[in-house]
């Protein structure tokens, strides 16, 4: 499940007293509008998008008004919204009006899963509000953290030594970013990003760390997000058959979590764990078809089940097979494979033979007998493939399959179709 936006963010902020701009919901009267007009100068009218939709102000779904009747004039252009990000579109339901916060800096932060140091990393710059992946090195650092500690202000503050932040922003950030590991940790995140922070001056030369835009997801089968009192539905929107199909297998073993990225994309990714989830869909972006995790031991039955509809919906048009992850503690990488392998044995029976190549990279127990399991299965198919260990850099496996994308696209599907036999 993902949010994005302040109306919900700002509520769970709250949860740990993590300052925020001032926020009415589509229900707000024209007199609280004006009172908050008259409150900030300036007000911001958003449209309201269940689950993660990105690049909206990219896409001119950003209004401003400084006065009631602009401001109402953006509330009927925006209410029912549409957007289309990643070849998906999606349609608001209502609109928010926040207020415009004065700042000269605005601050990135986020908390994710990593696979690369196996513990939680904070991200950030001081030059929020822009797209991130866009900055160069020395202007954003991305620290790693004891999770049993938690995340203590000297993190905080090297990072931002790190980038050479100006002071002003340093003790402000150290005081605050730390509340948000409990809302993270306690509640079943798997994400937790604001960007912007605006810091607002605040009397006597201090700046206070103004959440203006807010985004996380969480993980599906841990229940603490129950505690937070969200309603059901804020998730449930514009679901796919493909999706529902994978959701309904969700049980108390194993990740299930699919979210369709790119319904004309081209690698096909079967992803194990948050954290490669989330660095495996920025990389692939456009090219990937869904984004996935299904982590957590599960069971052959049940993975079996899921390659068989990864397969049903997304083989025929997939260039590439991308099964990837960090490596395991506790899944038996064996059972995994063995799971995929027959499920795939079992499409080319059913549907027939294609062209394809098979990306893999993993680590955990029992890997050798999973990658012979696999391999004997791809060579008695005829697939040619390519397999990485745990030693190897999971952003460079990648680059590795999305090499092997355009080298399909630009001759080699045919090549491995004649070898394969396929007319």
């Amino acid at each position: 499940m993902q949010i994005t936006g302040m109306y919900w963010g700002s509520k769970l902020l709250k949860f740990v007293d993590y300052p925020t701009s001032e926020v009415l919901g589509p229900e707000a009267s024209g007199d609280q509008i004006k009172e908050l007009i008259g409150r900030w100068g300036e007000i911001f009218v958003k449209p309201m998008f269940k689950g993660g939709v990105g690049k909206k102000g990219k896409a001119g779904l950003l209004g401003r008004a400084n006065n009631l009747a602009t401001a109402m004039k953006e509330k009927e252009r925006l209410y029912f919204a549409e957007h289309v990000h990643n070849d998906v579109r999606t349609k608001a339901e209502g609109v928010t009006f926040e207020g415009a916060v004065p700042a000269e800096f605005e601050v990135y932060f986020s908390i994710t899963d990593s696979t690369k140091y196996r513990a939680p990393v904070i991200t950030i710059t001081h030059h929020g509000g822009v797209n991130i992946e866009e900055l160069p090195k020395d202007k954003i650092a991305s620290i790693p953290f004891d999770p049993l500690t938690g995340l203590k202000g000297f993190v905080v503050s090297n990072a931002l030594r790190k980038i050479n932040a100006p002071q002003e922003l340093v003790s402000p950030l150290v005081q605050n970013l730390p509340k948000l590991w409990e809302l993270y940790h306690y509640y079943g995140m798997t994400t937790l990003e604001l960007n912007p922070i605006r810091m607002m001056p605040a009397g006597k030369g201090r700046l206070l760390p103004l959440a203006c835009d807010f985004k996380c997801a969480f993980d599906g089968d841990d229940p603490n997000w129950k505690r937070l009192g969200l309603p059901s539905d804020l998730d449930a929107s514009s679901y796919s058959d493909f999706e529902q199909e994978v959701n309904e297998l969700r049980t108390y073993q194993g990740q299930s979590d699919v979210y369709v990225i790119n319904p004309q994309g081209t690698i096909t990714a079967m992803t194990f764990g948050g954290g490669a989830n989330a660095l495996v869909t920025e990389q692939l972006g456009d090219t990937a078809t869904i984004s996935s995790d299904f982590g957590g031991n599960p069971p052959y039955e049940k993975m079996h089940d899921i390659a068989r509809i990864v397969y049903k919906y997304w083989l025929k048009q997939s260039q590439v097979l991308f099964i990837i992850g960090g490596k395991a503690n506790n899944t038996d990488i064996h059972e995994t494979f063995r799971a995929m392998a027959d499920a795939l044995r079992d499409h080319f029976h059913n549907v027939g033979p294609q062209p394809l190549y098979v990306v893999v990279g993993r680590g955990g127990p029992n890997l050798i007998r999973g990658m012979g399991y696999l391999r004997d299965t791809l060579d008695g198919l005829g697939l040619p493939y390519q397999m990485f260990g745990h030693d190897s850099a999971m952003s460079e496996v990648v680059n590795f399959a999305q090499s092997v994308d355009k080298w399909m696209k630009a001759g080699g599907r045919a090549m491995v179709a004649r070898a394969m036999g396929i007319s």
